[in-house]
């Protein structure tokens, strides 16, 4: 499970013991400069992300459902291409779905709660979320102690993993299985942008959560159902 900007592996304390209780094996892990990793401010890049996931990746026995959240989504899409066949399914959780050559900074969103909101230290080559704009972008539905929870956890992010391309080709990525994941409330990636990434890189199966940004914080029992759904599916063999 590969968490988004800003955020660590704490963010899945909630659906990690839901989805173990069901009888799956999770992986949690903070990327670099995230969560508890000691890695300075800044330091973080989307190559950086990919090796420290692909390292995770390859102490797993069997393929994998890869889950992405938001930003992640970009980190599992260039996970895929480099080991597709460690990947059964890429799950993409109100994630950026990008198509070879695509950033995140290619579907910046009218109406997204970031606009106008977020803060860059050039010196340090971050960016921040301003204090008062963090829980309309990502917790607006979550219970008031997991806002306080988040608020003392989230750290700045590396700017550059933002504007830095995927690289993918059909061979690779474009033969892993993907499934979706919609926030419909989400104030911070909007449906219409979830979706219409979706219309380039169609995902099957597609669930939804009538949730904020955070569905793992204030519905996780819907989320963990939605991941339950997808990763017990069968299909035919390739």
């Amino acid at each position: 499970m590969v968490h988004g900007a800003w955020h660590g592996a704490w963010c899945w304390f909630k659906v990690a013991p839901q989805l173990e209780a069901r009888g799956h094996d999770v992986v949690t892990f903070d990327l670099p400069a995230h969560g508890i990793d000691e890695a300075r401010p800044g330091a973080g890049t989307l190559e950086t992300y990919v090796d420290r996931t692909c390292q995770v990746l390859d102490t797993q026995a069997e393929p994998v459902v890869l889950v992405g959240h938001s930003l992640g989504g970009a980190i599992i899409t260039q996970v895929a291409e480099e080991r597709p066949d460690a990947v059964d399914t890429l799950v993409y959780l109100s994630a950026f779905l990008l198509d070879d050559g695509e950033s995140l900074a290619d579907h910046r969103a009218p109406g997204s709660a970031l606009q106008g909101n977020r803060l860059v230290d050039e010196e340090r080559g971050t960016i921040r979320v301003k204090d008062g704009a963090i829980e309309d972008a990502f917790y607006h539905d979550c219970s008031a102690a997991d806002v306080t929870l988040c608020r003392s956890l989230v750290r700045e992010e590396p700017v550059s993993p933002m504007s830095t391309p995927v690289d993918t080709t059909p061979d690779r990525f474009g033969r892993v299985r993907r499934a979706y994941v919609e926030c419909t409330e989400d104030r911070a990636l909007p449906p219409t942008v979830q979706r219409s990434m979706q219309a380039s890189l169609p995902c099957d199966p597609v669930h939804r959560i009538d949730s904020s940004h955070s569905p793992f914080l204030s519905m996780p029992e819907e989320l963990v159902d939605r991941l339950h759904d997808i990763a017990r599916v069968d299909r035919a063999p390739q």
